[in-house]
Formats: structure tokens, C-alpha cells, sequence
């Protein structure tokens, strides 16, 4: 069961969709842009979920990845296992295992196309209304 308060600090972080969940609401409290979520799992072997949004310039960029890993680090304890792209923060990627976070500038997100490379996987929808964003799964 996934438990928001409003400062994030009751979430349960249980499985992956759980941590790809939190993901995307700290991604959104710093105006991440188009944020989507691919559902990975069974479709290869280093991780259930791809998180991918952008940023408007780098310093966005830099601002959305320093706030999930401090988020995530000092409020629930997780660390990543890499992290790479802080220093030209055109596409920052922070590798949580299961939940592989991929944050673009505008210019890279389009250059790179994951959600074309990836577009025949389910994608998880999100709703905001209001409250922390709701997952469910679509056919992709």
C-alpha cells in the first residue's frame, strides 16, 4: 500500500511501481515537463521502470535530479546505484536498480526518442488532481 502525506514523508516504498510513483511526484514538485512512465518489466532485465521528463534549460535539468536523489536519500533512506549527466545536465540519468530515471533538456529528450525506442511497452498514465499523482497502467 502507497501512503502520501503532503511532504512525502509517510511514502511506504514497497516494489518498484511504489518508487517510480514517488519519482514522478518529486519530478512534478519541480515542474518536470512531460513525465512518463514505461513499463519495462519482463521486457529486459536491469529494470521494471523508465521515469523520463525534462527540464526547460539545464539548471531545471540539475534542479528536478538534485531534488529526487536528496528527496530520496535524506526522506526514505534510498540511494542510487549510479548517477551520471550532473555536469552538462543535458540528460541526467540516476539508476535506482529497479527504476531508472532519465532526465532531459528539451533539445536531448527529442534527439534521444526513448519513448519511440520504447513505444510498443505500457506506459503508465498520470492523473493530477490536486492530489499525489495516480499510476495505472495503458497500453502502449
Amino acid at each position: 500500500m502507497l501512503v502520501f502525506s503532503s511532504q512525502h514523508k509517510e511514502v511506504a516504498i514497497r516494489n518498484p511501481l511504489n518508487l517510480a510513483h514517488l519519482v514522478t511526484q518529486l519530478a512534478d514538485d519541480k515542474k518536470a515537463e512531460e513525465l512518463v512512465v514505461l513499463d519495462l518489466g519482463g521486457r529486459v532485465s536491469y529494470c521494471d521502470y523508465f521515469v523520463i521528463c525534462n527540464g526547460t534549460n539545464r539548471r531545471h535539468v540539475r534542479a528536478i535530479a538534485e531534488s529526487v536523489l536528496e528527496n530520496l536519500k535524506t526522506e526514505h533512506g534510498v540511494s542510487p546505484i549510479s548517477s551520471e549527466g550532473f555536469e552538462s545536465a543535458r540528460w541526467v540519468l540516476i539508476d535506482f536498480g529497479d527504476v531508472v530515471i532519465h532526465i532531459f533538456d528539451e533539445s536531448m529528450r527529442g534527439f534521444y526518442d526513448l519513448e519511440g525506442l520504447w513505444a510498443d511497452v505500457p506506459r503508465l498514465e498520470l492523473e493530477h488532481v490536486g492530489q499525489p499523482s495516480r499510476l495505472h497502467s495503458t497500453a502502449g
